[in-house]
């Protein structure tokens, strides 16, 4: 199989924009998307992959534009009957949606990996992107809060992320190993873009296992990071709070700290323009823009900018 350009480390709904807009300029069957799946949760007996089918549902026009997950135009009804039996329904869940879960669920227990059946389900959708797991072996987040470590979706979806964030860690991340073609993928590319994603939940869980970062350390200089933090605050997601809670400074500049080992460009919005000699200071070249992704304009041009980056030609 021939290498793909250009490799994409993602999370959820930030990194499926960016995406959209990057798949709009560049061929999709240039893209390998290496998908966090540290969220990934049972939920009503089914394996939920989040991050993994809202880059998928994305790719494939299919996602709700103003949630910015599911799929557009999705009922509620099987949930609905769940409530009415006395079931908790706090993870939601649309009917179409389901099929995605069932099938993923059925495919696993008869013993397909989860990146085979992801490459079945966004090829069934028409996504000609690569989409993969970051591991076919189970890796889950768990957030340190007062009140004791919490699963992931309990965290961010059950209690709303109101929990103050002390740390959080990857479960079984030491014992994972990468999803096929991921470090060949990442050692081959033109140019790896992290996605404006989470670093701590979203990209953290890539980077947690083992051979991702050492990898990426050997394609320093051709490697982009895009800031999820916009004027101290982020623009989806709850990494600001996050931030604070482990007594970082909510900036574009301590984002940049957490991938100066690994990252040769770092692209930060024009409000956050002063932050660039703290980027440069970490040996980053920084790429200021706009990075606020209100419609598909805005999405494709962020690309371009970070394409141009990258000496990519489109």
């Amino acid at each position: 199989m021939k290498s793909p350009r250009v490799v994409a480390l993602a999370g959820g709904v930030g990194a499926a924009r960016f995406l959209d807009g990057l798949a709009r300029i560049l061929p999709q069957e240039e893209l390998f998307i290496v998908s966090n799946t540290g969220d990934d949760a049972e939920i009503h007996g089914l394996h939920i992959s989040p991050d993994i089918d809202t880059v998928t549902y994305t790719l494939a026009g299919l996602a709700d534009p103003q949630r910015g997950w599911g799929i557009r135009g999705d009922r509620f009804h099987c949930l609905e009957a769940l409530a009415r039996l006395g079931t908790e329904t706090w993870f939601q869940l649309g009917d179409r949606d389901l099929a995605t879960h069932l099938y993923r669920t059925e495919r696993l227990r008869h013993g397909h990996t989860l990146a085979n059946v992801t490459a079945e389900i966004r090829s069934a959708l028409g996504v000609r992107a690569q989409v993969v797991p970051m591991s076919n072996d189970s890796v889950r987040t768990r957030v340190c809060t007062p009140s004791g470590e919490l699963e992931f979706q309990t965290y961010f979806v059950k209690r709303r992320a109101r929990d103050s964030v002390s740390g959080v860690r990857f479960a079984g991340a030491e014992r994972a190993n990468p999803a096929p073609g991921v470090l060949e993928a990442i050692a081959h590319a033109e140019a790896i873009i992290l996605c404006p994603s989470n670093p701590f939940i979203s990209i953290g869980p890539i980077l947690a296992i083992p051979g991702i970062r050492e990898a990426l350390r050997q394609r320093r200089q051709r490697i982009a990071a895009i800031s999820p933090i916009v004027g101290g605050r982020a623009l989806k997601g709850p990494a600001a709070r996050m931030m604070r809670g482990m007594r970082l400074t909510p900036s574009a500049a301590e984002v940049a700290r957490q991938y100066a080992d690994f990252v040769g460009v770092f692209v930060v919005d024009q409000i956050d323009s002063k932050e660039s000699p703290c980027v440069d200071a970490l040996g980053m070249r920084p790429v200021v823009t706009n990075t606020v992704m209100s419609g598909l304009r805005e999405r494709k041009a962020l690309a371009r900018q970070v394409v141009r980056a990258l000496e990519i030609e489109t």
